[in-house]
């Protein structure tokens, strides 16, 4: 285009040029002479000439540079089939500024960015997602102004790895449920992973995670969560790197509720449970617990399955052929171990609240099938939830491990707190 331009300034000064000789053969060559008398500089028509035409040649210059077309470069190159996920997705103006910059995926999620002080470069602010198709439309400002449409798609992760939790959304449970995350494969950059998990309260309450093993992260807060309030599991893992070359593909928020608290109490030196709601004593069941071989854990222990009827059976907890009961009604568990709080309609109705002869368990008097709403174990299990705590004391065995069931309240906040990775 600037070849162009000094062309047509040339061809103009060749046909001023023409002009003047042709006056000058038609005899105007007084007129001529009178102009040249004016300048006192012999010869200054001539040079006055040469500065019009290098004017001309400067502005011919500008006026090029000023025209040329905005470039967009986009990084991923257009049509890559393979990118990579794990790098930023950067948009480029040679010759020109960004006026706007989207980036959309297949998914119909949007990817943000900013731009430098010039405006020349934008970048997103997050790396894209693995396996997506994605379309950027840019549009740079010049005095060319040029719009370009490019896609890209991103490479799929080798390895994938999820995080199965508790409670499920849009539950509600009793005050001591943490929010327990077990993951499908060993993570290795604990703190990558648990930075990409939060878990918000309302009303608002510190929440900390703790590593139980390189597959289990819970949290909870200090003290029980407050009757009413509302969880939040917010999990962006997708694409995160849990371990070399394993890539996290969940990103989703879960809602949970806290109901009414209910705290209950086992004694087995008194071998009686008392039932508070709120403080207040509800209700008091005689128990029998386990016998002094197999003595009943003792501490903070959570439910965290419930059966109106299920089958137990010695051999799955390490007991041999001892026992197996295929309908023990009302059952719940306390421990991943096996110790659950349950119904009992094949033991005399004079051990509840007098001796302890259970394999570890906590049974209440029951009747076969589960049907009989008169019982101590019908009437627990039906005021009780998912989340609720039952306390074990004097039961001549030592505390039960917090990773052993979701009975992470049995540790200190500040031990608790140590085991986060943040």
């Amino acid at each position: 285009m600037g070849v162009s331009h000094i062309s047509n300034r040339a061809g103009q000064s060749a046909r001023t040029w023409s002009r003047r000789g042709i006056l000058g053969i038609l005899g105007a060559a007084p007129a001529s002479a009178v102009l040249a008398g004016c300048d006192s500089s012999p010869g200054s028509s001539g040079g006055t000439g040469t500065a019009q035409a290098a004017n001309g040649g400067a502005t011919a210059s500008a006026q090029a540079a000023t025209t040329k077309k905005a470039t967009i470069t986009v990084t991923p190159a257009a049509g890559t089939k393979k990118a990579d996920f794990t790098s930023r997705v950067e948009v480029t103006a040679t010759d020109g500024t960004l006026a706007s910059v989207k980036v959309t995926g297949d998914d119909g999620s949007t990817l943000a960015g900013s731009y430098n002080d010039a405006r020349t470069k934008w970048t997103s602010t997050k790396n894209p997602y693995s396996g997506t198709k994605y379309t950027v439309t840019a549009k740079a400002k010049g005095s060319a102004a040029e719009e370009t449409v490019t896609t890209f798609t991103t490479r799929p992760p080798g390895a994938t790895f999820v995080g199965y939790f508790t409670p499920e959304a849009g539950s509600t449970s009793g005050v001591g449920m943490p929010v327990s995350i077990n993951f499908t494969h060993a993570v290795t950059d604990r703190a990558a992973v648990q930075k990409a998990i939060t878990v918000t309260a309302e009303p608002a309450v510190e929440v900390v995670g703790h590593w139980f093993s390189d597959t289990r992260l819970d949290f909870r807060p200090e003290t029980y969560w407050a009757p009413g309030t509302t969880v939040t599991l917010s999990l962006r893992l997708k694409d995160i790197e849990g371990a070399d070359g394993v890539y996290g593909m969940q990103s989703k928020d879960v809602v949970f509720h806290i109901g009414r608290r209910q705290v209950s109490t086992v004694d087995l030196a008194t071998k009686q449970m008392t039932v508070k709601r709120d403080d207040a004593t509800v209700a008091t069941y005689p128990v029998s617990g386990g016998d002094p071989d197999h003595t009943t854990w003792s501490g903070i222990m959570v439910i965290s399955e419930r059966f109106k009827q299920t089958r137990m059976e010695s051999s799955t907890v390490g007991l041999g052929d001892e026992y197996d009961i295929p309908d023990v009604p009302h059952a719940q568990r306390l421990t991943t171990s096996g110790t659950f709080v349950h119904g009992n309609y094949w033991a005399s109705t004079a051990v509840f609240g007098h001796e302890n002869t259970s394999h570890g368990c906590v049974g209440l008097h029951d009747a076969k099938g589960a049907g009989d709403s008169s019982v101590a174990g019908y009437k627990f299990y039906e005021s009780s939830m998912l989340g609720d705590v039952v306390i074990v004391k004097n039961s001549g065995e030592r505390t039960v491990d917090a990773a052993n069931g979701l009975n992470g309240w049995n540790l200190s906040w500040a031990d608790w707190k140590a085991g986060s990775a943040l």
